[in-house]
């Protein structure tokens, strides 16, 4: 078990996108993903499913003492009317591994493990492929999608707190929004630091400042929608 956690240890996946095999059973509607008896995650397959049209794939990440339903809800209402397959998965802890233990590791385990079930189900667009979040899931978003940005096509951080990679790969695309009231998490030492280091190490985002507080409004995430599928 040493050697496995070491191997995760700066945030590193090693599932790979594949296609599934012809014969797997690819249920639809929302569904447990079965992997952890006490700290499952959700996933959530549009009605109008098809392996012959690969599905574009989200994965939501809940903020600080959530759960998959609060990662779920952030795009659900989006999904059926645009072929969009999304995971929530559970942290760990009450919030995730980098954030509540200083170090990567179970969050990133799970995640591999539930990626890998959803590939092996589910045929999936390897140009569309995201990971977001709100809150501490939007920096847990960042430090994964940054680090794993030779699997992960695009990342959606909803008012976010910090963004750390120990190792990046791959250039995802990056879309940042955050409110300018927010009390949370105030948007000067938050976003607006995120996107000064993006422009110091030369990394273009879209970046979307809203009057608002610690949320999500439905016009942020609209335009989310449709910069992650135009």
């Amino acid at each position: 078990m040493a050697l496995r956690r070491s191997i995760y240890s700066t945030g590193r996946l090693t599932v790979g996108h594949s296609t599934p095999a012809t014969h797997q059973e690819a249920p639809t509607g929302l569904q447990p993903l079965g992997l952890d008896p006490h700290k499952d995650g959700l996933l959530y397959v549009p009605k109008g499913y098809s392996p012959a049209t690969p599905a574009a794939l989200a994965v939501m990440l809940h903020g600080s003492g959530g759960d998959p339903a609060q990662g779920m809800s952030l795009l659900q209402r989006y999904a059926d009317h645009h072929n969009l397959v999304l995971l929530a998965p559970a942290s760990r802890k009450y919030s995730w591994d980098i954030i509540a233990s200083n170090q990567f590791g179970p969050d990133v385990i799970y995640l591999d493990q539930a990626l890998a079930q959803v590939f092996e189900r589910y045929r999936v667009n390897p140009e569309r492929l995201a990971i977001g979040g709100f809150s501490d899931g939007a920096s847990y978003a960042l430090c994964l999608g940054l680090t794993n940005g030779d699997l992960f096509t695009h990342v959606i951080a909803f008012s976010p707190g910090f963004a750390y990679a120990m190792e990046t790969h791959g250039t995802p695309k990056v879309f940042l929004s955050h409110g300018t009231q927010d009390r949370v998490l105030p948007i000067d030492s938050c976003s607006r630091r995120i996107m000064r280091d993006f422009q110091d190490k030369g990394r273009e985002a879209t970046y979307l400042e809203f009057e608002g507080e610690h949320e999500i409004p439905a016009t942020v995430s609209q335009q989310a929608i449709a910069w992650f599928l135009k």
